[in-house]
């Protein structure tokens, strides 16, 4: 154990100390009864009744419960209601998420025309305005990358700028194009493709590096209204169990609105937010000024972009793309870079993730996070991989070796599981959405959603990890079955597993004395229920800091 564990832990007990203490003094604030609590802790994993006394719980087991309930105690009768920590999601994006509950639904349309007609519907809701979202998925539209002329005749005045699923390409209309400055001639970026037709003409995709150049054109949200996205994203998550989001992101955009509403007491959720590597010595400053904030929004991280995506085919692999010959994806950071900005930030006691999907960014990952550890010394840093998406089968036990979290979202299986084949063949599948392995290799996991590139629900989550059918129905018996992992680890990964990815693992991701009194509560089982079913339970109540802050209506 290094001296930040040994201090880690003293403070835990401590803290328990403390707590246990306070409670003692008075009665519960909360008591939560005749419930079936699954408390994630090892060796006491189930309770019938849980006492809080203000943010932390005090107490559980029925007698215990009972002995420290008093006249103003308020007693909530659970019914036999399934609880548990609350939902932790470990990578989001949580801003871009928020603002796609208020646009088109583009996943669910049937056809091309059903496509432009939901956009053409938001044009005339909006006139003029830009359209930035919601997502698409090709694979579901035929196959084909969409193109402007898709869209051009039902957004023929509205700009349009739409992210692709993976949040890797955007779709552009004429009307983006012609604002963006992009044409034949223009030429491209760095770590980045603007995708052409036959004649040399932008066809409106963009590929990531390459979305830039309309990003810097688009008007930027005022505070007030991404503050009230934020507000919504919130509510949304509570009503899914969720109490706490890591938000790796790739941009500033959620900085504003969390800080602001962090400062006016608004969030109801916790959040710990990154920003980007490249800005390491910006968030170093703020650390350095500021500290890293508190429990409801804490800072202090940084993510870096190794590659693209497998839709995109900019996921960095070692061999080419089955379906691209010549092709073996797109360095969107380059490796002098991330060598230095990951040094720089790690000596500056920076937590330090990465997005990388193909099996060799992983590997390149992988190599230089051991690279910084050897240079700049033994501490738990605690670096994450974003995604480890496709993992070559000898990589796999360098997670738990170097001490690497692996920060996977089990929904991407059941939804690229449908394609990934024509990307990558038969053979580079074995390593790939490889959670069981990960687990039983012993590396820590973290489970998210990705959120919006996939629903930010728990619940499909579980599902996805459990049964591994891909959403097409094609795969009934689950998409590379040897991967699937346990209700009750799939649960960890959900809340312990992300805890200690983000040095909470003290204070969050169980129900034990101490603890956040942060739960979720569910109309059935999560461990006992048919895996085919359990995307079918509610939520009945989720609380935060002890306060019930969603109850089912």
């Amino acid at each position: 154990m290094d001296r930040r564990t040994f201090l880690g832990a003293t403070a835990a007990a401590a803290l328990a100390i403390r707590t246990g203490a306070l409670a003692a003094d008075r009665g519960l604030d909360v008591a939560l009864i005749n419930g079936s609590f699954w408390t994630g802790m090892p060796g006491r994993p189930r309770a019938t009744a849980l006492g809080i006394v203000g943010d932390r719980i005090a107490v559980l087991g029925a007698d215990a419960v009972k002995a420290r309930t008093t006249a103003r105690t308020r007693v909530i009768d659970l019914g036999g209601a399934f609880a548990m920590p609350a939902f932790t999601d470990g990578h989001t994006h949580f801003l871009h998420g928020s603002v796609t509950l208020t646009q088109p639904d583009l996943l669910s349309a049937t056809d091309r025309a059903d496509f432009a007609a939901r956009l053409g519907a938001a044009a005339r809701a909006r006139p003029g305005k830009w359209i930035l979202g919601g997502t698409w998925d090709e694979q579901r539209l035929g196959g084909a990358l969409p193109t402007h002329e898709w869209i051009d005749a039902a957004t023929p005045d509205t700009p349009v700028s739409l992210p692709r699923t993976d949040l890797h390409s955007y779709l552009l209309n004429s009307v983006a194009l012609k604002l963006a400055g992009i044409d034949r001639n223009t030429p491209d970026p760095a770590g980045g493709v603007i995708v052409r037709d036959a004649q040399g003409n932008p066809t409106g995709v963009l590929k990531d590096n390459a979305t830039k150049l309309v990003d810097r054109v688009i008007p930027p949200m005022s505070d007030a209204d991404a503050d009230d996205a934020v507000l919504l994203g919130i509510r949304h998550g509570l009503g899914k169990g969720v109490a706490h989001i890591h938000n790796p992101e790739i941009d500033w955009t959620s900085w504003g609105p969390l800080r602001r509403l962090h400062a006016r007491k608004a969030l109801d959720m916790r959040f710990y937010a990154f920003v980007p590597l490249v800005d390491w010595e910006k968030m170093a400053k703020i650390v350095a000024e500021e500290g890293r904030g508190d429990d409801w929004l804490r800072w202090g991280g940084v993510k870096a972009l190794t590659d693209g995506s497998l839709g995109s085919r900019t996921a960095v692999f070692y061999d080419d793309y089955t379906d691209a010959p010549g092709q073996r994806g797109v360095r969107v950071t380059s490796l002098a870079n991330l060598r230095e900005w990951i040094g720089a930030a790690d000596a500056h006691g920076l937590h330090v993730a990465a997005h990388a999907i193909g099996d060799r960014a992983n590997d390149d990952m992988l190599d230089i996070f051991a690279d910084v550890a050897r240079t700049n010394g033994p501490k738990d840093r605690r670096f994450r991989i974003e995604h480890a998406q496709h993992l070559r089968p000898s990589s796999i036990g360098r997670f738990a070796k170097q001490g690497v979290v692996a920060s996977v979202q089990p929904f991407h299986a059941i939804d690229d599981g449908r394609w990934a084949v024509k990307r990558i063949g038969e053979k580079r599948l074995n390593g790939t959405y490889a959670f069981r392995s990960l687990i039983d290799s012993g590396a820590h996991v973290a489970f998210g959603s990705d959120w919006p590139v996939a629903p930010l629900d728990p619940l499909t989550g579980l599902y996805a990890a459990m049964t591994r059918r891909t959403i097409d129905g094609a795969n009934p018996g689950g998409w590379l079955p040897d991967q699937k992992v346990t209700a009750e680890q799939t649960l960890i990964a959900y809340t312990r597993g992300n805890a200690w990815s983000g040095f909470m693992e003290d204070r969050t991701g169980q129900l034990a004395p101490g603890y956040y009194a942060d739960i979720a509560v569910f109309d059935r089982d999560l461990l006992t229920t048919d895996p085919l079913k359990v995307q079918d339970a509610k939520v009945l109540h989720t609380f935060v800091g002890g306060k019930q802050r969603y109850t089912a209506a």
